[in-house]
């Protein structure tokens, strides 16, 4: 697969060494990206390429800057009024895009249309479910109650996009896909979105931040790693995503272009079903017969698929060094993470004897289901594991397929193994505790990405009581160590963290971000 795709990009860069690549327009701006999104509706699905494309149109009260730092955004100000309030002063002045005024009854619309989003697949409910009554104070004022002490209140609602009350009343997700509803306060209209192939921005005038430097601004769906590097080399697009590993030490050579890199604060995981007590789907005995009996709720069993998996082979060999080894939710630089969690050995002798004191001497069969189109190298990295648990007796088959099915698929829980990726939208580590191993629980907001149904109560009491724990330094120390007992209790396996790479033509300049956005407002002309 990667000889196929190599030999493709060679043809592609002779081909661009011949071409002087020209924008349309000086003020046009071409993006290409590897993923496209699944809907303009900015509450529809809790998901980057979703997220990264509405953040053209749709802005928060709070804005994180490329290192996921909070400062103001659609809020100017923030402040506990007591232990249960918070009050946020809005910015004044701001216009939506058809003109009508920003007020707080925007946002209290916004809090209240958000667990009302019909079939989402992972909801932004996470990020509001700590807020028990919204009252708005004065036009430009409004207030959050909570139950309890929410410290994170600035975080969560960072990644919690504003919509309009006038054009979102009664409005349906497919209003937003049409564009009827797509009304924000962002920098960019949208023009048009051909779900599959590009969506299509216009600079929005009257912006309270500033006008953009481009006109306009389209985003094309390049999946493909081959064509989206010689889009770029051609100067069909000025900026592409997830720069593919293989060729960044060519591209590095290339005077035409120039690459931006940052470590994310996506993390590449396993989960394994640990709620079926019985009949996990796609798991066998060695003579491919279903398995009456789930291995995978014992902790030993997890251990030894843990055990088995080489990371710094992965990081090295199919990540192509782009990408550091993981043995916990966040990298360390992150609010939150442990420093006792080192990433696991690999052993496979000690992977066996596992197995075989778990009642499991020769092993099982199992699938792992990935997708093919959502993370860099995401099937690479499924086939690579399925090889190490294979080595130890768990006969492993790789099922992969495009992530709008993978997610579909995996949100009804039709898995028992399966890869995927988390980035932490707030930018700490309660956002993967919360959401991949809390105990399912639609009413407090945990667990909506808990594909595996993992469930620890002692974990759940240990993030409730850090979400509530004012002290920065206390709360840290409870993340840590409910991250610890997660992952010592193998609820799921971290895999990698990704270290992501864009690519712009010469004379661009991109501002690489930790939460993966390809951003039109992250480019800019270069200096001289």
């Amino acid at each position: 697969m990667r000889h196929r795709i190599f030999c493709g990009l060679s043809g592609a860069l002779a081909a661009a060494m011949l071409a002087v690549a020209v924008p349309a327009s000086a003020a046009d701006l071409n993006i290409g990206v590897s993923t496209d999104n699944s809907a303009m509706d900015p509450h529809f699905h809790n998901l980057t390429p979703n997220i990264m494309v509405t953040a053209h149109m749709f802005e928060s009260l709070v804005a994180f800057d490329p290192e996921q730092k909070p400062g103001p955004g659609l809020a100017v100000s923030w402040k506990t009024v007591d232990p249960l309030t918070w009050e946020f002063e809005l910015r004044k002045g701001v216009k939506w895009h058809d003109g009508s005024d920003f007020t707080a009854e925007d946002v209290k619309f916004t809090m209240e249309r958000i667990p009302t989003v019909p079939n989402s697949p992972s909801s932004f409910s996470i990020y509001i479910r700590q807020i028990k009554e919204v009252t708005v104070k004065g036009t430009h004022t409004i207030q959050f109650k909570t139950d309890a002490p929410y410290p994170l209140m600035p975080n969560e609602l960072a990644a919690v996009p504003i919509i309009s009350k006038k054009n979102g009343s009664g409005a349906t997700t497919e209003d937003y896909n049409s564009g009827k509803a797509a009304i924000g306060t962002g920098p960019y209209k949208l023009v048009e979105w051909k779900r599959g192939d590009r969506v299509i921005f216009e600079k929005n005038t009257g912006y309270w931040g500033g006008v953009e430097p481009w006109d306009k601004v389209t985003i094309r769906y390049l999946t493909n790693d081959a064509a989206r590097v010689a889009a770029l080399l051609a100067g069909d697009v000025q900026v592409i995503d997830v720069v593919p590993t293989a060729d960044i030490a060519k591209l590095k050579q290339n005077k035409d272009v120039a690459l931006a890199t940052a470590i994310s604060n996506r993390l590449i995981y396993l989960h394994m079903d640990q709620h079926r007590q019985t009949n996990s789907p796609f798991v066998t005995d060695k003579a491919g017969k279903p398995m009456e009996k789930n291995p995978l709720l014992d902790r030993r069993v997890r251990q030894a698929m843990s055990k088995a998996i080489n990371r710094e082979a992965i990081v090295s060999r199919v990540m192509e060094g782009q990408a550091i080894a993981a043995g916990q939710l966040l990298p360390e630089s992150f609010f939150g993470t442990s420093k006792n969690l080192p990433v696991e050995k690999y052993d496979p002798e000690g992977a066996k004897k596992l197995l075989a004191e778990a009642g499991y001497p020769d092993g099982f069969g199992i699938t792992l289901h990935t997708p093919n189109n959502r993370y860099v190298n995401d099937e690479q990295t499924a086939q690579a594991v399925a090889q190490m648990l294979t080595r130890i007796g768990i006969a492993t088959k790789v099922d992969a397929m495009p992530s709008n099915i993978f997610f579909s698929r995996g949100s009804k829980l039709e898995f028992s193994f399966l890869l995927a990726g988390w980035g932490a939208g707030s930018g700490e580590v309660s956002s993967p505790l919360k959401s991949l191993l809390g105990s399912f629980d639609p009413k407090k907001g945990y667990g909506p990405s808990n594909r595996g149904r993992y469930s620890n109560k002692e974990l759940d009491a240990m993030i409730d009581k850090a979400l509530s724990t004012v002290d920065d330094v206390e709360r840290a120390a409870l993340l840590a160590k409910a991250s610890e007992m997660g992952v010592r209790d193998y609820g799921v396996l971290p895999l990698h963290y990704n270290v992501n790479t864009w690519g712009t033509r010469a004379g661009l300049t991109y501002t690489p971000r930790t939460d993966e956005r390809t951003l039109a407002m992250s480019v800019r002309p270069a200096k001289n």
